[in-house]
């Protein structure tokens, strides 16, 4: 009895997942990667008066460099995804980590604004896409009572490097120029290489293997074996297709602050250095927010769909209340505003993945996320551009934060049509449909006889006891 207590646990775990071990060491991993994918992307506002100054451009055109990395890193992601489906997670991460900062090196050269679309946004972006989906599905498969906190400790880098990265990069463009500390960031971003190497060769996303039934490998079956890598069956379901819906409306709005904070506080005429401190203090109380977050979904109190609609609301009240806080030319006013904003981003990020298993099933999650990230890489791609557009046609930022949060709410409202969203218990995650081969079910049904016999062979000996 003791040994079938002991199997019958063992077996629960496993379907539960590890919660821990190595998996800890993967969460110090994404810690890293992320701060250097967008702890970096949120900070690289320092650059946009630097960019505007001596190329002599409009806001909108400099908006699109961070936009095309941005929409690269999310529209590359279902790549990263299917290849480390089809292959080994951790050389697609340490590739992703080589491209990140061959990008910025490469960007450390350039003569005029297309060479930064394509450094610092084609090929960095494309790295990013590499790097991020893994190392997120990586660690959400090794976790499962406590997923939602490990996703926002790793998270949580993101915060803390951009309260660390807003003065740093002001202080590397001061000393080195732009160039100098674009060339010193490559250099920086090239640690994710190191992430990637701990990744075991066994440890990524516990879909099913994906073998295909014949051998040979006609057009119909390549078909077949890409749509399953990249698994194109979730359009085909609506709370897929409602979720992207409304993470893509987020996706609009979320980063315009990381991106025009800063020169909408220097506009209001802040110092350069009380600016950048604007985002670091959002930095701080982000991580903050990632954590209690997470923490507080893993106590099981609220679902976790309810708490992800409660933060992306108030993240979006703050946004629109940014500008308005510094109308009245208070810096402690905007400081308090940014706070709070902060706090909220962080919050609703670790909901936003944690929420995904529960959509699309824990073995689909690898290429779902993927799919996601490819999707909302239209409104990543389109968002900042409007806001300097915005700001260009208003001579301010007010109309660009407005609009931000404004497309925050939407997404929240969209949240609400989720089937079942309104009930009190999560619904069953949905499981993949898979065709199974005589030899396999036989084996199984043969394992289940099995252990029948054993449990019924007991309880007689216990009888006769």
């Amino acid at each position: 009895m003791t040994n079938s207590k002991l199997n019958s646990k063992s077996q629960e775990d496993g379907a539960e997942g590890p919660d821990g071990g190595w998996g800890w060491v993967l969460v110090v991993a994404m810690f890293v990667s992320t701060s250097l994918v967008f702890g970096l992307m949120r900070s690289l506002g320092i650059f946009f008066v630097e960019f505007v100054h001596y190329f002599e451009e409009s806001a909108q055109a400099i908006s699109w460099i961070s936009s095309i990395g941005l929409a690269a890193q999310q529209f590359f992601s279902p790549l990263g995804a299917a290849l480390c489906n089809a292959y080994n997670t951790r050389l697609v991460v340490m590739t992703g980590g080589f491209l990140s900062g061959l990008g910025l090196i490469l960007a450390s050269q350039a003569t005029c604004l297309v060479h930064l679309y394509f450094t610092m946004g084609v090929i960095s972006g494309l790295g990013w896409g590499l790097v991020f989906t893994p190392m997120v599905a990586t660690v959400m498969a090794n976790f499962t009572r406590r997923r939602a906190l490990a996703v926002g400790l790793g998270f949580s880098s993101i915060g803390l490097s951009s309260f660390a990265f807003n003065p740093l990069f002001q202080l590397l463009v001061e000393t080195y120029a732009w160039r100098g500390a674009l060339l010193i960031l490559g250099g920086l971003s090239l640690n994710i290489m190191a992430c990637g190497a701990l990744i075991r060769p066994g440890c990524h996303s516990k879909a099913p293997a994906k073998v295909d039934s014949q051998s040979e490998l006609s057009c119909s079956n390549i078909l077949q074996r890409v749509s399953s890598y990249l698994e194109l069956s979730l359009l085909c379901e609506r709370p897929y297709l409602t979720y992207t819906l409304g993470v893509t409306l987020f996706n609009f709005g979320y980063f315009v602050p990381y991106f025009h904070l800063v020169a909408h506080s220097r506009q209001v005429g802040f110092s350069e250095y009380r600016a950048a401190f604007i985002m670091s203090a959002a930095g701080v109380t982000d991580i903050f927010g990632r954590i209690v977050s997470g923490w507080f979904s893993d106590l099981g109190h609220y679902r976790v769909i309810h708490l992800l609609t409660l933060w992306t609301v108030l993240a979006g009240v703050f946004i629109m209340l940014l500008p308005v806080s510094s109308l009245t030319g208070s810096y402690a006013a905007v400081i308090l505003i940014s706070l709070l904003y902060g706090f909220c981003s962080g919050a609703l990020t670790s909901m936003v993945f944690a929420v995904v298993p529960m959509i699309m099933g824990l073995e689909r999650m690898m290429g779902g996320l993927g799919l996601l990230q490819l999707i909302e890489s239209c409104a990543g791609l389109l968002g900042t551009p409007v806001s300097g557009w915005l700001r260009d046609v208003t001579g301010n930022y007010t109309a660009s934060f407005v609009v931000a949060g404004s497309f925050v709410l939407l997404g929240s409202l969209t949240m609400t049509t989720l089937p079942h969203y309104f009930s009190c218990t999560d619904p069953p995650p949905p499981q993949r449909s898979v065709l199974v081969d005589n030899e396999t079910f036989n084996l199984k049904a043969g394992q289940k006889n099995s252990y029948s016999s054993d449990i019924n062979h007991q309880t007689v000996e216990q009888t006769e006891k």
